[in-house]
């Protein structure tokens, strides 16, 4: 009997330090902002088609070698080891990652809700809350674009513009604008002083509704002051997430009819449900685990498929320069911190650092050269 309860206590034991071992073993996998993952062979998996290619990370040697200051931060500084500013692209990488991210989630047929996919009497089904839905009304089905503005589209270059510290006294603004499409996150201040680091062409820019809601009270007071930000962005699409959660489709739709009350050149667009929860799935296979992905994230994802050559801007994640080892804002022009609980952003840029280093798309760090 003794026997018995000792050898059953034993495997207890053992059991508890295996578990210890795999929860260690997870958090190392998935926490470390600078875990370059390699890409996964996956199965199909809630409608994305297709398996997940196998990229092997590439030779390390001349890794960044203008870089010779170290932060004194293991962090940074393993980070700043997957970086190349000898980068070069490969169209082979790229062209492979393109079809494959293409065929999970078609984002140039898929990305916007459209009257020709979503007639009256369709049902939206919000990608945040899976179990609600929404029937497609005649005054809703009036503020859908007939087709996708991408269908048949693309551009040679494009910038995605994050948001980051890292911009501040980057001088980066001629560089971005010179790209054929412009992509910016969440409204973003771009006149006066900010213009030299960040550029003033848009081509696309979201709307997060807790903007609309901090700074224009979500639009049923005055507002003009929403419509004036509109047109410092000119013509550009409006991407508003009327579909995400179902506290944000009335609050979306107040900033069209804004829009088109105060004859705004801007065009808000919805984003497709159905797109954004094949975005997830595709980065979920690649490795990430996060409540909900960055709009900078589905933004990059969205740009790899509709350009040829993507370049981002401003994804720098930590509150260290990589290059001067100075203090940062968390964003170019306040320093109002992103939610740890709901996004990934670390491990967001440790995935686009990898495509950085494959060749795929450019991520761009601290002073930019000049344009020629």
């Amino acid at each position: 009997m003794y026997c018995t309860k000792k050898s059953t206590l034993l495997l207890f034991i053992l059991g508890l330090l295996g578990i210890l071992y795999l929860w260690i073993v997870h958090i190392d996998r998935y926490a470390m902002p600078s875990d370059l993952l390699p890409f996964q062979k996956t199965k199909d998996h809630h409608g994305c088609r297709g398996t997940t290619l196998h990229f092997p990370l590439p030779n390390q040697k001349g890794v960044d070698s203008k870089r010779n200051v170290s932060c004194g931060g293991s962090v940074i500084d393993k980070v700043m080891e997957g970086y190349s500013l000898n980068w070069k692209r490969n169209e082979t990488n790229y062209q492979q990652f393109r079809v494959l991210l293409s065929s999970m989630c078609n984002g140039t047929s898929k990305a916007v809700v459209t009257q020709d996919k979503t007639p009256v009497g369709s049902t939206v089904t919000y990608d945040g809350e899976s179990k609600k839905t929404l029937k497609v009304d005649a005054p809703l089905f009036s503020l859908f674009p007939k087709e996708s503005p991408f269908v048949n589209k693309t551009w040679d270059t494009c910038s995605v513009v994050g948001n980051g510290g890292i911009l501040t006294n980057s001088s980066c603004g001629p560089l971005i604008d010179s790209a054929q499409f412009v992509i910016r996150c969440n409204l973003p201040p771009i006149e006066n002083d900010y213009e030299k680091d960040v550029g003033n062409e848009s081509d696309l820019v979201t709307a997060n509704p807790s903007i609309l809601h901090e700074k224009f009270k979500d639009l049923v007071e005055r507002r003009k002051p929403f419509a004036d930000k509109l047109r410092s962005y000119g013509n550009s699409l409006i991407f508003l997430p009327a579909f995400s959660f179902s506290f944000n489709t009335a609050l979306c739709r107040r900033a069209s009819y804004t829009a088109e009350d105060f004859q705004s050149p801007a065009q808000p667009v919805y984003m497709n449900p159905e797109y954004m929860r094949n975005v997830a799935l595709f980065w979920h296979s690649q490795g990430l685990r996060a409540k909900r992905l960055s709009t900078g994230l589905i933004m990059a994802s969205l740009a790899l498929e509709l350009c040829s050559s993507v370049h981002l801007y401003g994804f720098w994640p930590f509150s260290t320069h990589p290059h001067t080892c100075q203090a940062l804002a968390n964003h170019y022009y306040d320093n109002v911190q992103f939610k740890k609980n709901i996004h990934a952003m670390p491990t967001e840029f440790g995935l686009l650092l990898r495509l950085h280093s494959q060749g795929i798309l450019r991520v761009h760090l601290g002073q930019c050269p000049k344009c020629s």
